[in-house]
């Protein structure tokens, strides 16, 4: 595959000796590891178990954990390559990204001593799969609006509620959930708890979602039915901290999305390029009408600014200084453009485009929840709004 469809150079920051060499093991582990059994993954709903277990094996999970812990040490530009090869590449059933960079940084960023020297080294190697728990049934871009709850019990708490679209629900073993631990104080009662499932009495798993695309990531329901944790479970050193922990690490989480709209844009345009020179159409192949080639040029247009918008949150980033409106922008604007583009993709394979047995056909189911997830595009636009 021609991964320089856009032509964009590196950034100073990303062409670094070890970020390059994690690429190339991740690109090598996905390639070897994973392309093999896409097709299967989506029948089944779910990826092999074992895939984490080989991707903490090979280094690959938690890159930005702190060495302390066992960790590389990592930071953002490690966590950027892997999102882009996972998109560029296809894999997007295994939610490796979420377990990396957006659960791992809860831990290690709140967690007290005891909790990082005991669930990193775990999450580094694959023995525990991470999810986060924020959306219910009656809540999603709304997290004031959650329904769980955090009540003290002994040397504990009783967690009680739901939670709905799960990524990684099937198979977590340790979740972050976010509860109420004081359902009067509005967003200053919420708290955030970090939840090890494997002999937690009163957790339940509910089925895996069927999902319009994405059909090979274990999405789930999980029900909280009187589920005691210890008081360590508390992440932070006091309740009420959660809403604060959320929204400073958003920001990363909507940049993410943005990163794997941009990889999956990449894949798109490589995938409909290779066959419009090949389809023919009245005795000439696809790509010689000038139609396909002022498209293409639009797309490509609008992918190269996307990828250099994320690179330069990317660099805010790094520098800690990216807020939430401009993490906002990207995550809207990137989706938006996303769908755009795939959907034009599939217009350009005709009705080949409709057929699932064609990678963009795929594309156009799992691109749809970018513009969902993460905070609704619409929410994107309120927060950006609160800047003006």
């Amino acid at each position: 595959m021609n991964a320089q469809v856009l032509q964009t150079a590196k950034p100073d920051w990303l062409d670094q000796e070890d970020v390059n060499m994690y690429d190339h093991a991740v690109r090598g582990f996905l390639t070897k590891e994973c392309l093999p059994h896409g097709d299967r993954w989506e029948k089944e709903g779910q990826v092999d178990r074992e895939i984490w277990n080989k991707g903490g094996e090979a280094g690959l999970l938690c890159p930005a954990a702190p060495e302390e812990y066992g960790g590389a040490g990592g930071d953002w530009r490690h966590d950027y390559v892997f999102h882009m090869a996972v998109s560029e590449l296809g894999i997007d059933g295994w939610g490796a990204s979420l377990h990396n960079s957006i659960v791992g940084p809860y831990v290690w960023h709140y967690g007290s001593e005891e909790q990082k020297q005991r669930i990193i080294p775990k999450m580094i190697s694959g023995e525990y799969v991470g999810a986060i728990a924020m959306t219910e049934p009656g809540a999603g871009s709304d997290l004031q609006g959650v329904k769980t709850t955090a009540v003290k019990d002994g040397n504990g708490y009783r967690i009680n509620g739901s939670k709905t679209f799960i990524t990684n629900g099937g198979t977590a073993n340790l979740i972050v959930v976010v509860a109420k631990t004081d359902p009067k104080a509005g967003a200053k009662g919420t708290s955030l708890f970090l939840v090890e499932t494997d002999n937690a009495e009163g957790f339940r798993r509910g089925r895996n979602l069927d999902k319009v695309g994405l059909k090979a990531q274990d999405t789930a329901e999980l029900f909280f039915e009187d589920m005691w944790v210890p008081a360590d479970a508390l992440l932070g050193d006091e309740e009420g901290r959660g809403f604060i922990q959320l929204m400073e690490q958003l920001p990363q989480e909507r940049l993410q999305i943005a990163v794997q709209g941009v990889g999956m844009m990449k894949r798109a345009l490589n995938e409909t390029i290779a066959y419009v020179k090949e389809r023919q159409a009245f005795g000439k192949p696809v790509m010689a009408f000038q139609n396909t080639q002022f498209k293409l040029a639009e797309l490509k247009t609008k992918a190269t600014i996307a990828e250099v918008f994320c690179q330069y949150c990317s660099d805010l980033l790094i520098k800690g200084q990216l807020d939430a409106s401009t993490a906002s922008m990207a995550k809207y604007w990137v989706t938006d453009i996303q769908c755009e583009l795939v959907d034009e993709c599939v217009q350009l394979h005709g009705g080949y485009g409709f057929m699932n047995e064609y990678p963009i056909a795929r594309m156009w189911r799992d691109a749809r929840v970018q513009r969902i997830y993460g905070g609704t595009n619409e929410i994107m636009k309120l927060l950006i709004s609160r800047t003006l």
